[in-house]
């Protein structure tokens, strides 16, 4: 894998890794919520999207790179 590059260049806007905990989260309020909803007997289930806003997330969303560097491409 020393010489594996990403195919495609886009990247996070900003410089947290990842957003696995931000999902985790999001997920989880999500089960919990419709999980009440289903106990209550109203099975007018929530959507993810309805709960969470990805661009609050710690990347805020992504962008393509025009001319990206080899360092860009690089996983």
């Amino acid at each position: 894998m020393s010489r594996s590059k990403k195919k495609t260049p886009i990247i996070g806007i900003t410089t947290a890794e990842t957003e696995k905990k931000n999902k985790l989260e999001a997920n989880r309020k999500l089960r919990r919520l419709n999980r009440t909803k289903i106990h209550k007997g109203d099975f007018d289930l929530l959507q993810l999207r309805e709960i969470s806003n990805v661009w609050g997330f710690d990347k805020d969303g992504k962008r393509y790179l025009k001319n990206p560097d080899r360092k860009d491409l690089m996983k």
